[in-house]
């Protein structure tokens, strides 16, 4: 009963956290300025949607006011003009130009550093290796799942016949769920083992970042799931062990289905067709559902915090009103949101599991 307690204000006090932390960001950011001075500053949904789920070269920590605080993150760019260049991201703020690049606010190259030549006024792009926000957020979950991982494994060599304790405990039953019922059901008694570490890695490592993208401070805060370039080369590795681990009669069962009529094979080869472009559907299909859907939460809760501005801008007692429903959903989705965290981490390894299993099973 306690732990049950200790769980539910752990969760409360994450959710109002979340809400405050986007409350106090979130009109700064989506103020429109770009007014002169008799024209009243307008609130821009869409402009703070898309920064708090976009990645940045900043790591912003809070607004006050119409200050900032945040970390600047290292600019490393190499020129064809100029060669390497390395800098902090805050000598690019505000519009600044450094060295002759300029991070662009707006524009067909909006969001990207572009270097221009002195001579002839030319936009170029330089190839950008920059440590930005979802890059950060990207090695603090590598590291927390090497420092988690590497002490759980150490206390059962050292301790092999005690019974497990503190984080080991926690994440014990969720392991063994991985082993027992995605991995043995998907892929078979014999096989899976070959399987299972990466299958333990995707989804511990989905989960984790589905869960630091629900943390109001940093190192959380970042959309690494909801970027859809991590979840393509995520959707590339299941496609690649599937590819690479399949036998004869998988392939069999592609090009020559059995089973099926033979006028869906010849003359025009339908079936082998479809079950082609299967194998490409599958992966494309896992990349988008886990962006999408994390995406998804994440709009949906800031649309709501949108509203309370949106009201407010036509009367303050009006704002103040929606406030009280926004932040009341607002709080429900952000839990929902949680349960989400947990779903999509066991859906992309079940389905991963499936395409492996199906890719290695033997037809007699």
């Amino acid at each position: 009963m306690k732990i049950k307690t200790i769980t539910f204000i752990l969760v409360l006090i994450l959710t109002v956290g979340i809400n405050f932390n986007l409350l106090a960001n979130s009109e700064h950011s989506a103020v429109n300025t770009h007014k002169t001075e008799h024209e009243t500053e307008v609130f821009n949904p869409g402009k703070m949607i898309m920064e708090h789920i976009g990645d940045s070269h900043e790591w912003h920590i809070l607004s006050i006011g119409h200050k900032h605080i945040s970390i600047p993150l290292p600019i490393i760019l190499y020129s064809e003009n100029t060669g390497i260049h390395l800098f902090l991201s805050n000598k690019l703020s505000h519009g600044q130009t450094f060295d002759g690049f300029k991070l662009q606010e707006d524009g067909k190259h909006k969001g990207k550093i572009t270097e221009e030549n002195g001579q002839n006024a030319q936009i170029y792009i330089p190839y950008d290796f920059s440590i930005t926000k979802n890059v950060v957020s990207l090695l603090v979950s590598i590291f927390l799942l090497l420092f988690i991982f590497i002490s759980i494994a150490n206390k059962y060599k050292n301790n092999p016949k005690k019974a497990p304790k503190g984080i080991q405990s926690l994440l014990e039953p969720l392991i063994i769920f991985v082993r027992d019922d995605i991995a043995k059901a998907s892929i078979g008694e014999k096989k899976y083992m070959k399987y299972l570490p990466f299958l333990l890695t995707i989804f511990f490592f989905v989960f984790i970042n589905n869960l630091l993208g629900l943390v109001p401070i940093f190192p959380g805060g970042a959309n690494l799931t909801g970027n859809i370039a991590v979840t393509m080369v995520l959707a590339l590795f299941t496609f690649a062990i599937t590819t690479f681990s399949g036998n004869k009669a998988y392939w069999v069962h592609i090009i020559n289905a059995p089973g099926v009529p033979w006028w869906l094979k010849f003359p025009i080869p339908l079936m082998p067709v479809v079950e082609l472009m299967g194998i490409f559907t599958k992966p494309f299909v896992l990349m988008v559902r886990l962006f999408a859907n994390i995406t998804a939460g994440h709009i949906v809760g800031l649309g709501f915090i949108s509203l309370i501005f949106i009201f407010g801008e036509m009367s303050v007692g009006l704002g103040y009103g929606v406030s009280i429903v926004s932040i009341a959903f607002k709080i429900f989705l952000t839990v929902l949101e949680l349960l989400v965290a947990f779903i999509q981490a066991y859906v992309f390894t079940l389905l991963s599991a499936l395409y492996f299993g199906m890719a290695t099973e033997e037809h007699h």
